[in-house]
């Protein structure tokens, strides 16, 4: 039987009416959730490399003063293995109920080019915070080696022998500026991956390998004990930890610039308000006098500032580099 005058009067009137409440119903958890953030649980951050290395060291000094902000406790777990990518995909798949945060290096950048069938979608199921900050990496040479300025390094890849350099590991940042440079230029820069910093260091002291390029985090202490000599860095500007060591840039390469970098992320669909308050609380902590000091100690420059800044950095990297891998056809170890 069709409905009545006063039935689809009813409908009109009120279906409106009920739809705006079941959005409202829909939306509450989420916004209950950020109202009550954080005082459910702990809040986790995954640090996506090993103990030891400059992504731990970032997080365990983000924690306490975090947990100090936030008044709730701030812990780190290490996730490392695939460049940072097994840690990346944990948080991809954590609940998006701002308990859990990545802290990742500019491998997170690389990683969608360089390893084929990701589980995650590095732009989509995972939201920048903040750009904690950027830190040249540096490329060095023994102290007992032939090679005194980067002049000396650059003569030799244009022989045909070439110069050979090693790295961290097969699509490290620093891999990716070395072939950047040599691909750009003319140069034969041949590439010897280790398996991370410490095999990598230890053949360098020892003079095995002509050239290395890593972070200040990595290479300063041997430079300032002098058994490594730098040769320039990779930032634009001078590193304020190395001041006499030259740029890429103003050593003949103009505009090249490959700054290593740290961010925090969160699990896409983690809600706005969340979001917005963990900004803030990272960018008071940054600001914090002793926070910077203890990161530049680390070689790192601090950046802040808002997750949308961090989102178009990161993005921009990930185009850059994309495009390196793809013309160098570089592989993943």
């Amino acid at each position: 039987m069709p409905p009545t005058q006063s039935v689809r009067q009813f409908r009109l009137i009120c279906w409106p009416a009920v739809g705006a409440l079941l959005a409202l119903s829909l939306s509450y958890p989420l916004a209950a959730l950020a109202q009550a953030w954080p005082t459910k649980q702990s809040i986790k951050l995954v640090a996506v490399f090993p103990p030891g290395g400059s992504v731990d060291q970032v997080a365990r000094l983000l924690a306490p003063a975090l947990s100090q902000q936030l008044g709730q406790s701030v812990i780190v777990e290490n996730k490392g293995g695939a460049s940072g990518s097994i840690g990346a995909a944990a948080v991809a798949a954590a609940p998006p109920d701002g308990y859990t945060f990545a802290v990742v290096f500019d491998t997170h950048g690389v990683n969608p080019s360089l390893i084929p069938g990701l589980p995650f979608d590095s732009k989509k199921d995972l939201v920048p915070v903040v750009l904690v900050g950027t830190g040249a990496m540096v490329l060095a040479t023994p102290a007992g080696s032939d090679f005194k300025t980067l002049a000396d390094a650059v003569a030799a890849a244009r022989t045909p022998k070439g110069a050979s350099y090693g790295t961290i590991g097969s699509g490290s940042l620093g891999h990716l500026a070395m072939a950047l440079l040599g691909k750009g230029n003319g140069l034969d820069f041949q590439h010897i991956p280790y398996k991370g910093g410490g095999p990598l260091l230890n053949d360098a002291l020892a003079g095995h390998v002509p050239l290395a390029i890593g972070s200040v985090f990595l290479l300063k202490p041997h430079i300032e004990s002098k058994r490594l000599r730098p040769l320039a860095v990779t930032t634009s500007k001078r590193s304020p930890d190395l001041p006499e060591v030259p740029t890429l840039a103003e050593s003949g390469f103009a505009g090249f610039e490959a700054p290593a970098w740290w961010a925090v992320l969160a699990p896409a669909r983690t809600p706005p308000d969340v979001l917005a308050r963990m900004n803030e609380a990272l960018n008071r902590v940054l600001k914090a006098p002793e926070l910077a000091r203890r990161l530049d100690a680390q070689g790192i420059d601090v950046v802040g500032g808002t997750p949308e800044a961090a989102r178009a950095y990161i993005e921009r990297q990930m185009d850059l580099w994309g495009k390196v891998v793809r013309d160098n056809n570089i592989k993943a170890d």
